[in-house]
């Protein structure tokens, strides 16, 4: 059985953040997460796609971004079991918890902390009827990696941002790119609307508004696709990808059975003061939470995996004084001692 201070479900970047924030306080952190590799969706389904809100980093690739994370956490050697579920949660009667995996794999913390993200998701898929037929043959419902569109013909389906920064984004890739969409306003952030605008005058990015793609066509692989205008004017358009980004379907998966408190697909805490959920020892951070006025957003999960860390540690440590420093001064120090770094002072002159 593993035994750690604190067991994260959910290796995304909140996940990953709250592995620093524990080790700042010397707690020990392990990872379960139904991906075979850290970084959750910025991993597994946008690496390639620039994120604008973290802190200190004007733009950053999503995989970029779990990159520098996992340098971070490093001094604290977290564990991890990827590729697993979390399957069964049994509360002991000292308060602890046991943690099960679909795989059996078994693990034991005084803490839980879900930073599951959505949970488990699957795309939504337009309603063309042959359309799992070319999943994998010139269909792809996320972009993993840009190059394999180069010099293609590609056709982006969706009103959301991911539609809007995906086609901008392959305007310098991809020999022709279009994009199509049901209505006339986009749902997505004003600036990427104004950029898709620019490159239509441009030329670098055809735009299909009112318009809907209803048939896809070819033998071994998609070679074109038909689209349906608001007046059922239908016509066909060559391509080599059809990419329809509709968003995710979330589902929490067995999470839903632990008997935690529930609120439209989302976990409810206690944001007023630690992040706990209705279950004492268990907490839930970033998009998996929910509570009044929340952000679904990294950073606010960066936030809240700081709080969280604070009051797992009286849990861990009942009757404990521990006395928060900051990094400028104390450095950081590894756990059991592995890469210190030297504390330092700051002078200030007046």
């Amino acid at each position: 059985m593993i035994q750690t201070d604190i067991l994260i479900i959910g290796a995304g970047p909140v996940g990953l953040f709250t592995v620093f924030e524990a080790g700042l306080l010397k707690l020990k952190s392990h990872l379960i997460d139904a991906l075979p590799q850290p970084g959750g969706q910025c991993s597994e389904i946008y690496p390639k796609k620039p994120i604008y809100d973290i802190p200190g980093f004007p733009e950053v690739l999503a995989g970029d971004l779990v990159n520098n994370l996992m340098e971070q956490i490093k001094p604290f050697q977290p564990g991890f079991t990827l590729g697993e579920r979390a399957e069964t949660i049994e509360k002991q009667e000292d308060g602890t918890f046991v943690v099960t995996t679909n795989k059996g794999t078994k693990h034991h913390a005084p803490v839980l902390v879900i930073a599951g993200g959505l949970g488990s998701f699957e795309p939504r898929k337009p309603p063309i009827a042959n359309i799992t037929d070319f999943e994998d043959k010139g269909l792809a419902y996320f972009i993993r990696d840009p190059e394999i569109y180069r010099d293609k013909k590609v056709v982006i389906s969706g009103g959301g941002d991911s539609a809007l920064d995906w086609s901008i984004y392959l305007s310098d890739i991809a020999a022709e790119v279009s994009l199509v969409h049901r209505r006339k306003e986009f749902r997505g952030a004003l600036d990427s609307v104004e950029k898709v605008a620019e490159l239509v005058k441009e030329g670098k990015i055809s735009l299909l508004t009112e318009t809907e793609v209803t048939g896809l066509n070819g033998e071994e692989k998609l070679s074109s696709i038909e689209i349906t205008r608001k007046n059922k004017e239908k016509e066909q358009l060559e391509v080599d990808a059809f990419i329809p980004l509709f968003g995710l379907s979330p589902k929490l998966g067995p999470i839903a059975n632990w008997g935690l408190e529930i609120e439209k697909n989302a976990i409810k805490v206690n944001n007023a003061l630690d992040y706990s959920t209705n279950i004492p020892g268990i907490f839930a951070i970033g998009d998996v939470n929910t509570y009044p006025g929340k952000l679904k957003l990294i950073l606010c999960g960066f936030h809240e995996a700081a709080i969280m860390a604070q009051y797992a540690y009286n849990i861990i440590h009942p009757g404990k004084r521990y006395v928060m420093k900051y990094t400028t001064v104390n450095g950081i120090d590894g756990f059991d001692g592995q890469k210190k770094e030297a504390k330092k002072t700051v002078a200030v002159s007046i």
